[in-house]
Formats: C-alpha cells, structure tokens, sequence
C-alpha cells in the first residue's frame, strides 16, 4: 500500500510541480492533491465509516469522476459533506496500492495544469 513518500516521488515526476506546504502538492499555484486529515464535522458525518490513519485529497475531472471513483472501491475512496459541489475525492493512503495512486495524481495533476503543459507532457508519454 501506499504512503506519503511514494505520493511525493510520484507528484515530483511531474511537470511545474512542487510542495507548495507540507503534504500539499501544486502545479504551478494550482492544487492537485493534498493530506486532508478529518475534522470534527467529518467525523460527525461519517459516523463509523469514518475512516483511520492517513487521507488523500485530489482533484478531479467533475463530480461524475468522484462518484464513479466511491462506488467502484468504496474501500479506498469517500467523500464528506465538505466537499459537496466540488471535484474533489478523498482517499484512503494505506488502502490504495501505488499504481492506483500514480493514476490518481496523474490524473489530478492533468486537471489542474495549464492545457499546453498537459499536452505536452501527454504527448511525451
């Protein structure tokens, strides 16, 4: 399963990125994933399912990606009331494995990075 050293090598690789702050992963000055330890509302909300250890936030396409991505592995991925109305999905770090992972922050990263950024680095691959 993954961890925190694997999200950065892998948010390392790609182009213009940095960590902006702790645990929080830019392209140029836009978000593409970050820890999001839960809150106390979080936990309200969640109840049981609440889940432990370390959580994930990334950045998707639309709200379309986020519910495929909960039902699909609901093991791995959830969301919270704070995050209604936003493309965003949470993920479980130690559920996921790092091909997954590389997945997810490649694909967070290609929707927040610059279009001819993007391109060009879709265009390498």
């Amino acid at each position: 399963m993954a961890d925190w050293t694997d999200v950065a090598r892998i948010a390392a690789g790609l182009p213009e990125t940095n960590e902006a702050t702790p645990r929080a992963w830019r392209v140029r000055k836009k978000l593409v994933v970050w820890e999001r330890p839960l809150r106390k509302a979080d936990y309200m909300a969640l109840g049981d399912a609440a889940p432990d250890g370390d959580i994930l936030g990334a950045r998707v396409p639309d709200e379309g990606v986020k519910f495929a991505l909960i039902a699909d592995k609901p093991a791995v991925y959830f969301t919270t009331p704070h995050f209604d109305g936003y493309p965003s999905v949470l993920a479980r770090l130690g559920a996921i494995d790092v091909p997954e992972l590389t997945e997810l922050i490649t694909e967070a990263w290609l929707v927040q990075a610059p279009r001819t950024l993007a391109k060009a680095f879709l265009a390498d691959r």
